[in-house]
């Protein structure tokens, strides 16, 4: 009968989905790999627990399905060097053998961008660092009159700072929109598009893949140098194949990432705007150089004195 022959193939594939699922437990516990990372989560508000596992190296991997069937491979992108070089991205990958140019950018970054690093910022650890990056966060948005964006790597940060500054940017007719508060990422970036004169609070979504040309961003904020946080269970088992984890790894994937932030100001030749980084550590720390010197030449400022609403109108006015 019908029924039964579409029974039959159900329960045929219930029974493949289970073999798959008993030969990932076996692996999780039983023959885990020295080749993968293994960890549990628990999802918010769910008494389920998942299982993952992810590579600890995908460079054989993608020799195996990719680079050994084709005569050529090309990979490119604006975030793939850092400092102007390929070592990180190509160990990474597993392209140890390939050869790197750099092109620079067809944007004039030095005339279209200004870098303003406050020199006032407490540690980004430290208690005031909230208050203090939101009372900036909303100088900026209203010098601009919105138009713009600040990218966090903590929710629990950018709720922090929506709270603190949408009452008074209501008072001056400008929204605030907080991913996970005002809606997805897709809602709240339409809603930007259709009235620029708002100020967007983002998370992991929007720090690449937005894209805010013209005017409708002209301020962009990264309230903290885009870390890993160092508890992540891949961060941490791919930390240990590495002599000095920090400086081999967490500052160059840091420095990509920020590079992807970066991006989003600059989207076409006629674009301007200013870059506000509340985070102390890309002047107070030796390696924050590394990450001024992994973008294009670009003018870096520490405002001399002058407050943020000043350096904004005095750049956006600055003929190019």
């Amino acid at each position: 009968a019908p029924e039964a022959t579409a029974l039959s193939a159900d329960l045929a594939a219930v029974g493949v989905s289970l073999s798959g699922l008993r030969a990932r437990v076996e692996e999780f516990i039983a023959a885990p790999s020295e080749d993968v990372v293994y960890w549990v989560t628990r999802p918010p508000n769910s008494s389920d627990a998942l299982i993952n596992g992810a590579p600890l190296s995908v460079g054989e991997l993608l020799a195996e399905k990719l680079y050994d069937r084709k005569e050529s491979v090309i990979m490119t992108s604006a975030t793939l060097s850092v400092a102007g070089a390929f070592d990180h991205i190509a160990e990474r990958l597993g392209f140890a053998e390939a050869r790197g140019v750099s092109l620079g950018s067809p944007f004039d970054f030095y005339e279209s961008a200004l870098i303003y690093a406050p020199p006032d910022m407490p540690n980004p650890n430290s208690p005031g660092f909230v208050d203090r990056a939101s009372e900036i966060i909303a100088d900026a948005a209203i010098a601009a009159g919105g138009r713009s964006m600040a990218l966090f790597t903590s929710h629990a940060s950018l709720r922090a700072t929506a709270d603190a500054i949408r009452g008074r940017l209501a008072e001056r007719g400008l929204q605030t929109l907080a991913q996970g508060v005002d809606g997805p990422p897709q809602r709240i970036a339409a809603r930007f598009v259709e009235r620029p004169e708002s100020v967007l609070l983002g998370a992991a979504s929007f720090w690449e893949g937005i894209d805010f040309a013209g005017d409708s961003l002209t301020v962009l904020i990264v309230a903290r140098l885009p870390f890993t946080v160092p508890s992540d269970p891949v961060f941490q088992a791919r930390s240990e194949r590495y002599e000095n984890p920090f400086m081999e790894y967490a500052v160059p994937q840091a420095i990509i990432r920020f590079k992807q932030g970066f991006g989003r100001l600059i989207r076409t030749g006629q674009d301007r705007g200013v870059a506000i980084v509340l985070d102390s550590r890309i002047v107070a720390k030796r390696y924050g150089r590394l990450f001024t010197d992994s973008l294009p030449k670009t003018r870096v400022t520490n405002g001399r004195g002058y407050p943020v609403s000043e350096i904004i109108a005095k750049w956006m006015e600055r003929p190019k």
